[in-house]
């Protein structure tokens, strides 16, 4: 697994946790950590196809 993916996967997982947290004290900040979420889990996405896609050229 890329370096990259590993880090936005933490991100992601990390930002779920503090979603849960602000949401559990009634603040609406929470949202931005959804958002947040929602982007480094995209990122994985993304640098996991990529690698994937560069395995597959070279072979």
């Amino acid at each position: 697994m890329p370096r990259l993916a590993l880090y936005a996967l933490a991100v992601c997982l990390l930002a779920v946790a503090a979603a849960v947290v602000s949401f559990a004290q009634g603040s609406f900040l929470g949202i931005v950590w959804v958002l947040l979420a929602g982007l480094s889990s995209n990122m994985c996405w993304y640098y996991l196809k990529r690698d994937r896609t560069r395995k597959s050229v070279t072979r």
